[in-house]
């Protein structure tokens, strides 16, 4: 399997639900004065109704370019330079500026890292709602949008008083829900959520994703989630793709993916978790991801694998189905 062709996600619930989303060969570059940076170098995947997917890897491996390209809102330096990006049959490539500026919110939505950032400091979350709506056509009367701005707290756990409240106002937790709560305001189709969770203690971390599969259900939406903790991941989504230097180097079902990683940098990213039931030390990955610079054709892992082979100094390998739903990039299988 090529990068270029597009892996059909494995949770066994979705597989006969409708593809709502379709990603093939995306590549996204920053152009600098020593050549581009290929952030996103060919990745391609599906996505069905209710499915969730999650992305991970460390910093810098594309993940949140990825959805960053997923609402065309990469800005130069940075473009999209090839690939196809399919949203309930439309192409987001090729619509315009202001067609796309209306698909955002109404039909895939992003509940970013950063909620202070996200919202406005100097607008009451009711008027921040409100914008949201009329910027999509969505009037209503004041009776109208009470309601529904009623209804849309309650279904993030947030009390109706957070309404006429700003932002400096709320903790961190639930400035997260009036976020989400305005991702979900015109209930979109996929909801892109970049690290939700950081910067959030535990347990306010458990509410936010527990409210996320609450409206997620809800809506029969799809949804990306985009993090670094492989340990959230499994508790949280279907299916999990590894990133890794701008590529999907592993993707499958995430029950398969933690009992039986086949990628060494997988297997090193759960080598790293902490745990309870075994004693010995957590391992830590050494070296660093390369460049994304002109970056020569090899396989990216092979200057921190422990198991590199030969031919990993000369070729980028494919991903590839190795088992039933359970993709690897690497020459060891």
């Amino acid at each position: 399997m090529t990068s270029a062709q597009t892996i059909n996600l494995p949770e066994a619930r979705a597989r006969s639900a409708p593809v709502v989303l379709q990603v093939r060969d995306l590549r996204v570059y920053f152009e600098t004065a020593r050549g581009p940076v290929k952030a996103v170098d060919g990745v391609s995947f599906q996505l069905r109704e209710r499915q969730k997917l999650g992305l991970v890897g460390e910093s810098g491996s594309g993940k949140s370019t990825i959805a960053l390209a997923l609402l065309r809102l990469i800005r130069p330096p940075g473009r999209i330079v090839g690939g196809h990006i399919e949203l309930e049959g439309a192409n987001l490539l090729d619509l315009t500026e202001e067609r796309m500026r209306r698909v955002r919110l109404a039909r895939i939505a992003l509940v970013t890292q950063g909620a202070m950032n996200s919202l406005n400091p100097v607008l009451r979350v009711r008027d921040q709602v409100r914008d949201s709506l009329e910027d999509h056509d969505e009037r209503c009367s004041g009776r109208e949008f009470k309601a529904r701005l009623d209804n849309l707290l309650d279904r993030v756990g947030l009390p109706r008083r957070v309404a006429s409240m700003f932002p400096h106002e709320l903790s961190g937790g639930m400035k997260q829900r009036v976020c989400i709560a305005i991702a979900i305001s015109l209930r979109p189709k996929v909801i892109i959520a970049d690290e939700p969770t950081s910067a959030l203690d535990v347990l306010i971390q458990r509410q936010i994703m527990e409210t996320l599969r609450i409206v997620q259900d809800d809506l029969g939406a799809a949804s990306i989630l985009i993090g670094r903790d492989m340990g959230l991941m499994a508790q949280s989504v279907d299916t999990v793709g590894v990133m890794y230097a701008g590529k999907l180097v592993e993707v499958g079902n995430v029950h398969d993916v933690f009992a039986e990683p086949l990628h060494p940098y997988t297997q090193a990213l759960i080598a790293s978790l902490p745990s309870l039931e075994r004693k010995a030390q957590m391992q830590r990955i050494a070296g660093s991801p390369p460049s994304l610079l002109n970056r020569p054709t090899a396989a990216p892992f092979a200057q921190r694998c422990p198991v590199v082979l030969a031919r990993c100094a000369l070729e980028d390998p494919p991903l590839r189905e190795i088992r039933p739903n359970h993709w690897v990039a690497c020459h060891l299988y």
